[in-house]
């Protein structure tokens, strides 16, 4: 009898374990594969309406591209040292120019529209990361990595309304925001603080501003992406995992420290991951956010 209790118990554990491998947002025994490397600095990949990616090396000032299932290929020089990319509706690409300190778009045929380039009269420290909301709406974290003087009195979080118009400061008591990523629906919003540790979720008006802050985890990092069952995914030492709840479900080991990451391919369920020198994928099983389409 108590053999077969604890042979019924032993079945159930190796059920639950098997549930909880099923269930997790990796593909079952994958594991991150090197997709190319000799980059100096990758950042800010972005999911193009085609599931491509974008992504920059951010200090050889160079944008790539890369084809799931082909090759990765030289998109752009002379960047503007531009670190976080995103493709907002209508398919223009959105870019954090760090150097000179400015937002751009670039329409689908090419045509650069400056879309913020100072506050209050002086130019932005080094844009890093944003967001681009369902209407249009641009999100950017402003902070000073670097070490140079800063140009503005701190490091920031900014809006820029759908249509441009008057950049606003929004968040202005965060040590060193970095990356920024909202759902679908446009309704919320996580920034990462990676200089206090801890990134927070915002309730997202339909003005454009935030509301309700709440402590959504206390990890700080680096870039961000979110799936469509609403998990957060965190560049730390490794790529960490929340549930919408803020519960740390799983962390994908990464060779190189990674920078940032996004979905990619047919059925977005690649994971395109950043890490300095280098770009590595690995297989999901869960899917990302399909990207707006061009001509939205």
């Amino acid at each position: 009898m108590q053999r077969a209790v604890a042979m019924m118990t032993l079945l159930m554990l190796t059920g639950m374990m098997a549930m909880a491998q099923d269930d997790g947002c990796v593909a079952q025994g994958a594991a991150a594969v090197l997709l190319q490397d000799g980059f100096e600095f990758t950042e800010g990949p972005a999911t193009a309406p085609d599931h491509s990616v974008v992504f920059s090396d951010v200090r050889a000032s160079r944008r790539y591209c890369w084809i799931p299932g082909g090759q990765v290929s030289l998109l752009a020089e002379d960047t503007g040292g531009a670190n976080g990319l995103f493709f907002g509706p209508g398919g223009d690409l959105v870019v954090c120019e760090s150097a000179p300190g400015r937002i751009t778009s670039i329409a689908p045929d090419g045509d650069v529209t400056v879309l913020a380039s100072e506050y209050s009269g002086m130019r932005f420290n080094r844009p890093n990361d944003l967001w681009v909301a369902p209407d249009g709406g641009v999100y950017f974290s402003d902070p000073n990595y670097g070490g140079g003087e800063l140009q503005q009195d701190g490091e920031h979080v900014y809006y820029i309304p759908p249509g441009g118009g008057e950049v606003l400061r929004i968040i202005d008591d965060m040590t060193r925001p970095n990356g920024l990523i909202g759902t679908r629906d446009g309704s919320t919003l996580y920034i990462t603080d990676h200089g206090d540790n801890k990134t927070w979720r915002f309730s997202v008006g339909e003005d454009g501003m935030l509301s309700d802050r709440t402590l959504f985890v206390e990890y700080g990092g680096d870039g961000m992406t979110i799936d469509t069952e609403g998990n957060v995914y965190l560049a730390t030492d490794t790529v960490r995992v929340f549930s919408p709840a803020g519960e740390m479900i799983e962390q994908i080991e990464v060779p190189v420290q990674p920078t940032n990451m996004c979905f990619a391919g047919e059925d977005l369920r690649t994971l395109l991951i950043t890490a300095r020198g280098s770009v590595f994928t690995v297989q999901m099983r869960a899917h990302g956010l399909e990207p707006y389409a061009a001509d939205q």
